[in-house]
């Protein structure tokens, strides 16, 4: 019977130790890619997961861990396209997209100098758009879904504060084109088609200039 129970214990540890091998670690995937082609996330992303603000690749820390799954998925069945991101997404397994989303998801969001924010009419435009819209082209404002300062809502409105102003003209643009297609109801292409290249410019670059947070209470 001894002899029993020393077999069942083996076998439970070796198993427990067969699963914890099989469970991709997110740090080492962001770090290190995953032995298999795909490139260590920080060759892009940064090693602290701020992004590269002139290149436009995005900033991923602190991002929901939904939202980063999501757009994997999407970049892996087509429905969001990127030359560099395709492969990447697809040559990710399942469990490796998770645990690259929930590595990132819980990364604090880098402190980094704020971008020049616009200044005079594009200023003006931008805030105008970001808290107001433009109803009368039945636009609604971004803060309507992308919350306060463009902090971001859930896990389907991501921070549009603090990321790269290069990254937040691309995606809109690949909106108006079409290239991108996996927003909930297709709310960004509608959005997006109802912007001109002025409105882009200007609203990009006021996102990019916003606090990643919003002040807590009775700071400035």
């Amino acid at each position: 019977m001894k002899v029993f129970h020393l077999i069942t214990l083996l076998l439970g540890v070796f198993c427990a130790s067969a699963v914890l091998a099989e469970t991709p670690d997110g740090a080492t995937l962001a770090h290190q890619g995953n032995g298999h082609g795909v490139a260590p996330c920080l060759a892009c992303h940064g090693a602290d997961g701020g992004g590269q603000t002139a290149a436009g690749f995005p900033r991923l820390a602190g991002l929901p861990q939904a939202y980063l799954r999501k757009q994997l998925d999407d970049f892996a069945n087509g429905s969001r396209t990127n030359a560099t991101m395709q492969p990447i997404a697809t040559g990710l397994t399942d469990a490796e997209r998770d645990a690259v989303a929930a590595y990132y998801s819980k990364l604090p969001v880098p402190s980094s100098p704020p971008a020049n924010a616009p200044t005079g009419d594009d200023a003006q435009l931008a805030q105008t758009l970001a808290t107001r819209g433009r109803w009368s082209k039945g636009l609604p404002a971004c803060e309507q879904c992308h919350g306060p300062g463009g902090v971001g809502v859930g896990d389907h409105f991501p921070a549009l504060a603090a990321q790269s102003s290069v990254y937040l003209s691309n995606e809109l643009h690949a909106w108006q084109q079409g290239s991108r297609h996996n927003d909930p109801l297709l709310l960004m292409q509608a959005v997006a088609s109802k912007l001109s290249d002025d409105d882009i410019n200007a609203i990009s670059a006021w996102y990019a200039a916003q606090p990643a947070t919003l002040p807590k209470e009775g700071q400035p």
